[in-house]
């Protein structure tokens, strides 16, 4: 049988058939850098009255990526507090507590603490991110405490421009926006790409 796929529209109703009866249910949503993620996560947030649970707000702050020497490779899994990020899917699977996670600020490039308060009340959450189905500890751990998770996919080139795009606008020159996507984006998305098999659909992007 061929994998599901779903466009952001057709996925509300589906989460909403898939969700009932349950009194938490967290839907994922992965796929590569500039593929479109935090758009179809606010289109299904606003439909479905669901807060988003961004991974984004859970990159090591600058200063110790310099001191690992990883400032050049942000945005790979290595980057991330990835124990936090999954202790916190963790808390939210359990609905037991409200639970407060980082938001990550574009402008300033860094994380702020505690900006996103998901409550124990809520009965969707949306996790975002592009690691959500990758199979190394501790990501391998996400699998296990999401509903479903959705991947999203988009033609390369789209993709490519959208990253340059954004690099640019947050203060990158084109040409070392353009570095950047090669050397860094574009191998982290062979990481995820490698994972996308362990989604339960594909989410079509818009162009």
């Amino acid at each position: 049988m061929p994998p599901l796929r779903l466009t952001a529209a057709s996925l509300v109703e589906w989460i909403r058939r898939d969700a009932t009866g349950r009194a938490r249910y967290l839907f994922g949503i992965a796929g590569p850098p500039g593929s479109g993620k935090s758009t179809i996560a606010l289109t299904l947030a606003h439909e479905l009255r669901a807060p988003i649970a961004p991974m984004d707000g859970f990159h090591l702050p600058n200063r110790t990526l310099e001191e690992r020497g990883l400032r050049g490779v942000k945005g790979a899994p290595e980057t991330f507090a990835a124990h936090e990020f999954a202790d916190a899917v963790r808390r939210l699977r359990a609905a037991t507590e409200d639970v407060l996670i980082p938001e990550f600020d574009r402008r300033v490039d860094a994380p702020r603490p505690d900006r996103i308060r998901l409550h124990a009340s809520d009965t969707i959450i949306i996790v975002e991110g592009n690691y959500l189905l990758l199979d190394r500890d501790p990501w391998s751990t996400l699998r296990d405490c999401l509903d479903a998770v959705g991947y999203v996919d988009i033609d390369p080139e789209v993709r490519i421009a959208r990253l340059i795009a954004r690099h640019v606008q947050f203060g990158k020159t084109p040409e070392a926006a353009a570095t950047f996507v090669r050397e860094s984006d574009e191998r982290n998305t062979e990481i995820i790409e490698a994972a996308r098999h362990r989604s339960d659909l594909f989410i079509e992007a818009s162009p």
